[in-house]
């Protein structure tokens, strides 16, 4: 029988999601900047910025299924 430990599983997710998640967070700012020199609405970047600070903590109490599906809906 296999046996999957789910806590390993939400710390891999939140691992390939946090070296995703940098360059995400890395172009996102770029572009609040940007758009705080053109003096454009930045609101829809900063919630971008939240979800994605927040996507580690979505992890947490998930199951080995539900990981999977967020890792392929970001295209990790």
């Amino acid at each position: 029988m296999i046996v999957i430990n789910n806590e390993k599983a939400i710390e891999l997710a939140k691992n390939k999601i946090r070296v995703w998640r940098e360059s995400e967070l890395k172009k996102n700012d770029l572009a609040i900047q940007n758009a705080l020199v053109d003096g454009s609405n930045t609101t829809a970047l900063i919630e971008r910025r939240d979800y994605l600070r927040d996507l580690t903590n979505q992890c947490n109490s998930k199951t080995v299924e539900e990981l999977l599906g967020i890792i392929k809906t970001l295209g990790v």
